[in-house]
This record gives C-alpha cells, structure tokens and sequence, in this order.
C-alpha cells in the first residue's frame, strides 16, 4: 500500500528554504576557492609559464558553459540534487543513480583531504597536537555546524568565503600598486609575461596540460545549484547566483594569476609555495607568510564546510528519490538532513584516520579514485541539458518562453563542442602520465556504480 502522507507531514519531510542570494553566491565560492587557487597555482604557473593566464581563460570558458547549462534546468526547476534530479528525468535513472553516488564519494573523499590538509597547518602551529587529531576535530566540528539550521551553515560559509576573497583582493590590489610604480623598487612590469623564455616559455602543450590542475580547481562551483532547493525564493536566486558565481570565479583566479605573474617572474615561483606568498614577499609585505596561512587554513576549513553540505544534500536527494536508502531522506526538527550529514561525516572521518594508521597507498587510492569524477559530473550535466528541453516538448513544457529561466547559448552546438571537450580532456588525462592512475581508478569506480545504477533502475522498474 502507498504511503499516505498528510500536508503537514510532507512539510516535516523538507528542507529549510532559509538561504539568502549571498548565501548562494559564496557557498559556490566556498566549493571553487580553495587551496587549489591559493596554494596549487603555483604547479599550473611552473607547467605554463606566462600562458597559463590561456589555461585558467580555457578553463573559464568550460567552467562558464556547464554552469549556463546548468543554469537553464536549474532556474526551470530548482531542487536540493539538482543534476541528480536532471539526469533522472532527462536521461534515465541509472544516470541520476550514477552521477548521485559518483558526486557524493567525490565530496566525502574532499572532506578528508580538506581536513588533512587543515591539520598540517594546526600541526604547524601546535606540534603538540597530532594531525589526525586535528584533523578529526575538525571534521566532527564540521559535522556540527551541519547539523543545525542550514541558515547557520550559510553565515558560516559566509563569512569563511569572505576571508578567501578578502585575501585574493588583497592580492591584485597590491598587484596593480606595484605594477603602477606606487610601491617602488619592485620587479614588477607587464613585460614579465614575455620574460624567461616569452609567453609560450614551455610550448602549447603546457598550456593544456595546466588546464588540467585548473580545471579541478574550478569545481565545486556547481554546488550553487544543490544548494538552490533551500534558498527563500529559488527560481531569482539560483539565477542571479548562476550569473555572479562565474563572474567572480574567472576575475579572482585569472585577476589573481594574471597580476601575480606581471609583478613576480614566473621562473621565481616554486611548485607548491603558494605563489601570493611569492608576491607578498618579493614585495617586502611583513609577515606574508603567517597572514596567508591563515587564509589557507581558512580556505580548507571553508571547502570541507562546503563538502560536506554537497555530499550531505546529495545524499539527502537520492534518499528521497529511491536511489540510496530512505533513511537518508529525512530531516531534522530544524530541518537538516541529519542522517545524510552524520553518514557523510563518518565517511571523510574514516577516510582520515586511514590516511593516518594505514599504509599510505590506501589513502591515495581514495584520492585517485576521484580524479576524474568531476569530468564525469559535467558530462553528465551537459547530457542532461542536452535531453532536456526534448523530454520537456513531449511533455507539453517550453522552457524558451517560461520567464525568468536562463537559457543556453547556442543550443544544441554548445552543448556538443562541450561533450567532445570533455571526453578529449579525459582522453588527454589518459595519455598523460601524471594523471593516467587516477583517470583509470575513477573511471574504474564510475565504471562499477554505473552497474549499480542500471541494476537499481531496472529493481525499481519490477516495482
């Protein structure tokens, strides 16, 4: 017999609609700036040389693309899930199943890599306190503010995102003073970027292969749109968040790198010193060193905050939806998917103390399994978009005159350019020795929870 819920109890089964358009805005920026931009530029710099300002603008354009077309289903329809709901309605539920779980194990791993991450700056400034320590602290800490309202949680990520823009402002601020002559005696000049071999010091082949580590460091954008189901007036929000996160996005990491290398000579940076420290440094700012790692720490904090709320409402959407267990689709009395949260936590939890009492290859398998799955996401959103508007026809919806929705460029050849890229970067990552283990470990995992996905459709199809 089917459940009969009364109005009353389906409202006791939803999630808060408390977040504010600025919530929004910076809990996308939570996902996307991280310790990616703020410290691992500097491997895309070393890679590129004064052409990786093309890697980051490649990879802007990509980043801009999926988020447009996530923007149309999105702002036609706003649901916590979002792509997870999109690829079940518009390509099947092995796809929903898939891309739900895949996303999920990506942002679970996340929260032990932020947190572990964290931990060694912690480590750094009290020796006496132990990582893995630290590092649980900080998860469970995370968990907590999960737990309350999710308006809590957006202040919180609020003001942490604040601090990282803060920070990179600061940054191309004091760029643009040297590159002005107002802080003298400095080597900064836009000539820097022809400088040490010219733009192209390391071929174009370099420049594509720093998109890669650019790429990656862009995702998490996306979590705008998980996040759009909880906001007081979805449909305005999810737009105007869509349309601001890209803008903020492209001007922090091309703004930042951009002015970063016009003042400070490629071939001064050193892979994995954050290259803003360079600057501050050669540019004689005391105490550049401790002011950025308190940012750093901040931003890792901020994009576990971020990943645990992704995987956390993901798993709430599927626990809805019949893809994972029911009880993940319940909430709390102040509306927080509590199950969901407390699982997700466990997960990234485990996944700390295995980095820290098992063999280390352990701990980078659960690293590289995810090194692909943010490509496989986006595919899976371009797909949706791409299905959509034909499954929408036949049910009498024309999203082109419903107002309010952004629509897609250039449909359907956008949508097409961007499928081709993105199956030619996994090919690329395949081919490049770097990053062949993690794209044939991912592709092995989404290889498995497709199965799953497809058993799972054809078990709900029986009924």
């Amino acid at each position: 017999m089917a459940e009969h819920t009364t109005p009353v109890a389906q409202a006791e089964r939803q999630l808060s609609r408390s977040l504010k358009p600025r919530h929004l805005s910076m809990i996308a920026l939570g996902g996307a700036i991280g310790a990616g931009l703020l410290v691992a530029s500097s491997t895309a710099i070393v890679t590129a040389g004064p052409a990786v300002i093309l890697s980051y603008a490649i990879a802007g354009l990509v980043l801009t693309l999926v988020m447009r077309m996530l923007g149309e289903m999105a702002s036609a329809s706003p649901e916590t899930g979002s792509f997870e709901a999109y690829a079940n309605r518009f390509i099947g539920r092995w796809a929903g199943f898939s891309v739900g779980w895949l996303y999920w194990w990506f942002w679970a791993v996340t929260v032990a890599i932020e947190a572990t991450a964290a931990a060694t700056i912690v480590h750094q400034w009290s020796p006496a306190i132990p990582q893995w320590a630290a590092a649980g602290v900080l998860v469970l800490l995370m968990m907590v503010l999960n737990l309350v309202t999710v308006r809590t949680y957006g202040e919180a990520e609020f003001w942490f995102s604040s601090i990282k823009i803060g920070a990179i402002l600061a940054v191309i601020l004091t760029g643009v003073l040297a590159l002005l002559g107002i802080i003298p005696n400095t080597p900064a000049t836009v000539s820097n970027l022809t400088a040490g071999g010219g733009f192209f010091a390391n071929g174009i082949g370099a420049v594509f292969t720093a998109v890669l580590a650019v790429i990656f460091s862009m995702f998490g954008a996306e979590i705008v749109t998980v996040a759009a189901g909880e906001s007081e007036h979805p449909q305005a929000a999810v737009t105007k968040a869509v349309n601001a996160v890209v803008f903020r996005i492209l001007f922090f990491f091309i703004g930042a790198v951009g002015i970063t290398i016009m003042v400070v000579p490629w071939t001064s940076m050193t892979s994995g010193h954050s290259p803003f420290v360079t600057l501050f440094e050669v540019l004689g700012i005391p105490y550049a060193g401790v002011i950025m790692n308190v940012v750093v720490f901040t931003a890792l904090v901020s994009c576990l905050n971020a990943a645990l709320y992704s995987s956390s409402r993901m798993l709430f959407a599927m626990g809805r939806n019949g893809n994972a267990p029911a009880l993940f689709g319940r909430v709390s009395g102040v509306k927080s998917p509590w199950s969901a949260v407390i699982f997700s936590s466990l997960i990234g939890l485990a996944s700390v103390l295995l980095n820290y009492f098992m063999p280390e290859a352990v701990f980078a398998l659960l690293v590289n399994s995810t090194g692909a799955i943010g490509i496989f996401v986006w595919l899976i959103i371009a797909v949706s978009q791409l299905r959509s508007r034909k499954v929408l026809a036949a049910q009498g919806i024309n999203v082109l005159k419903q107002p309010g929705v952004l629509k897609m460029w250039l449909f359907p050849y956008l949508n097409w350019a961007m499928i081709l890229a993105l199956g030619a970067l996994l090919v690329f990552m395949a081919v490049t020795e770097s990053h062949r283990v993690e794209v044939l470990i991912s592709t092995t995992v989404a290889a498995v929870v497709v199965v799953l996905g497809v058993l799972n459709a054809r078990r709900q199809a029986k009924g």
